[in-house]
């Protein structure tokens, strides 16, 4: 009776110390993911600058765009946490779509091989970005389905693991992706 009993605590324990090793490797997993992402935002916070010069020239009677763009990233690069950089990412996000919108009035501009360079590169950084916020998202997918299912749940309140935001949009880019393209022919 005593040694089963034993066997049953042992057996629980092993499991405790799984589910929490575990826990702990979809953390990592999770803020590794988001390094991914810390790297990539880190390139397009390094273009803009060059982006705004580049435009600068043409752009006369749109400071407020560039101004706009200059604040948002100085926003991202002052944010801390993984919250504050989705939430700065989205802001800067917002104000590089105000510049793609503005670009269209300037043909020169569109012209001018500096400025398709910095696009394609933006273009390319803007790819990548969108595939580490999946996998950011898939990770933190991954733990919150660990912290919230049984018996792992049990685990995680003992140890504070808690629930984790998604990567999202934001509401202003969330309602420009409803809304319906306007298509000109």
């Amino acid at each position: 009776m005593l040694i089963g009993l034993f066997v049953i605590l042992a057996v629980l324990v092993i499991l405790a110390i799984g589910l929490y090793n575990r826990l702990v490797k979809l953390r990592n997993n999770r803020e590794n993911a988001f390094a991914d992402i810390d790297v990539q935002l880190k390139q397009r916070l390094d273009l803009i600058p060059q982006l705004v010069e580049a435009v600068k020239a043409y752009m006369k009677h749109e400071s407020t765009v560039l101004t706009e763009i200059t604040r948002a990233r100085a926003a991202a690069m002052q944010a801390t946490g993984i919250n504050d950089k989705i939430a700065a990412d989205a802001s800067l996000t917002s104000a590089l779509q105000g510049l793609r919108v503005a670009v269209e009035a300037y043909p020169d501009l569109k012209a001018s091989q500096n400025f398709i360079q910095l696009q394609e590169e933006i273009s390319d950084i803007e790819n990548k970005l969108a595939a580490a916020r999946r996998f950011f998202n898939s990770a933190t997918r991954e733990l919150n389905n660990a912290v919230e299912t049984f018996p792992s749940n049990i685990v995680a309140g003992m140890f504070g693991f808690r629930r984790e935001t998604m990567y999202d949009l934001g509401t202003e880019q969330r309602a420009r992706a409803e809304e319906t393209p306007k298509l000109n022919f």
